[in-house]
């Protein structure tokens, strides 16, 4: 039977609460046994960073995002799944990503919310530029082979 779960997708410059998505997500559900949130934030890189601006394409990047979070659908018995990624420029301590994603049991929370951050790291339609905190131009930060190589393992992974 396909799964009639659709996901919460929002690209935004303004700030989210946690708290509030996943009671946003859970509120009246008594089939949610599991929530796994992760909620990405922007380093300081040892203070050399005064903030990190993230652009975007807009439409191109919700859909991008949207097909990731379907395919976790499709992989996991999810209940649930919301993803709001931010754009703009976000300062050390500030949220950049959170993933929620509930299911009747942690496993396939757990993975759903590992998958998703790893795609997302690798594969959503994001450019971010630092804003150095002595001033000088930061410049455009590359992806790091890691998070492909991360994203990669889900391509031969079971569910």
């Amino acid at each position: 039977m396909a799964s009639t779960v659709v996901p919460a997708i929002r690209v935004q410059r303004e700030d989210f609460d946690v708290a509030a998505e996943i009671a946003a997500l859970t509120e009246g559900r008594a089939d949610i046994g599991a929530v796994v949130t992760f909620s990405g934030l922007c380093r300081d890189e040892q203070g050399a960073l005064a903030a990190l601006e993230l652009e975007h394409y807009p439409g191109m990047a919700e859909a991008e995002i949207g097909r990731i979070a379907t395919e976790a659908i499709g992989r996991w018995p999810l209940q649930g799944l919301t993803v709001v990624h931010r754009h703009g420029k976000i300062t050390p301590g500030e949220n950049i990503v959170l993933v929620v994603a509930a299911s009747a049991h942690r496993q396939a929370a757990f993975e759903a919310a590992n998958f998703l951050m790893d795609y997302l790291k690798s594969r959503a339609p994001f450019w971010k530029k630092e804003h150095r905190a002595d001033g000088s131009e930061g410049g455009w930060v590359d992806a790091k082979e890691a998070d492909d190589e991360a994203a990669d393992r889900w391509k031969t992974a079971d569910k």
